[in-house]
């Protein structure tokens, strides 16, 4: 065959797989997402380095600003509901169920300002996202080494305060998409104990309308998102850590399997 004629056949090809093949479409979607990301992020970069001069939780308007657009560029919609308990003055620390990457694109739909996160220390490396995460002031744990973790816990304790940061954390420690949500970790209630500063929960609905990891899926969906009201904190003790650990889960659960339910019909019952 001609090499001339391998770019026609290339542009033929495209098409005919992203119609006919969901697991070629999975692949592009997740390749095209990475890449983008990534290349938002050396954009992002020097605007946050001119507007802040380094490391500030401030640059994460520059990352809420670039990203936005994302979700229409994956077949995404984003519904949020509750936006009202999200007027609690600074700080607070907001915990969220963690299912994939893609809760990014949620998360900056609703970030409030001085608002930052707490990630696993391998995100640091990853490039050009790694570089920006750090230049917004995300908060990098060791989840294998428990003592470091409580160390960065208790110094962001004191930062918050300081700083009247917001804090948004994943409480279940990894990704999950088995239909429920896994038990939480402490640290993210030890750290508003410690602080003395409400919880709001934030639950994302179920992706596997849309997005199925294990059968290489990728569709157009809706992404549901419902913010509950504040959980206070104030007279707590390290006493009062599991029980408060305990309401937030179930709270979230509950409204976990109702936002999800009407999404996910369709594909069969989420499983409980």
């Amino acid at each position: 065959m001609d090499m001339w004629m391998m770019p026609p056949l290339l542009l033929l090809l495209f098409p005919l797989l992203m119609w006919t093949s969901s697991t070629f479409v999975f692949y592009f979607k997740n390749f095209f997402y990475v890449a983008w990301m990534m290349f938002l992020a050396l954009l992002g970069i020097p605007v946050c380095l001119l507007k802040s001069g380094g490391r500030d939780v401030e640059n994460m308007r520059v990352i809420r600003a670039l990203v936005r657009h994302v979700k229409y560029l994956l077949g995404l919609r984003i519904e949020v509901s509750g936006w009202e308990h999200l007027q609690t003055e600074s700080p607070y620390v907001i915990i969220s169920n963690h299912q994939s990457s893609l809760d990014v694109l949620g998360m900056m739909e609703i970030l409030p300002d001085r608002c930052t996160t707490i990630a696993k220390k391998e995100l640091v490396y990853a490039g050009t996202v790694g570089l920006i995460c750090w230049l917004s002031g995300i908060v990098f744990i060791n989840r294998k080494k428990t003592s470091d973790a409580k160390s960065v816990m208790v110094d962001t304790a004191k930062t918050m305060l300081d700083e009247q940061l917001i804090l948004w954390v994943f409480p279940e420690g990894t990704r999950n998409q088995n239909g429920d949500l896994l038990p939480f970790k402490k640290g993210a209630f030890h750290l508003a104990v410690q602080a003395q500063v409400p919880i709001v929960p934030v639950v994302f609905s179920s992706y596997s309308s849309f997005y199925l990891q294990k059968e290489k899926q990728f569709k157009s969906g809706t992404i549901r998102l419902k913010i509950l009201p504040k959980i206070e904190t104030k007279g707590m003790t390290s006493e009062d850590v599991s029980s408060l650990s305990d309401q937030s889960h179930n709270l979230m659960r509950t409204a976990f399997l109702e936002i999800s339910g009407s999404i996910t019909q369709s594909n069969g019952p989420l499983k409980h």
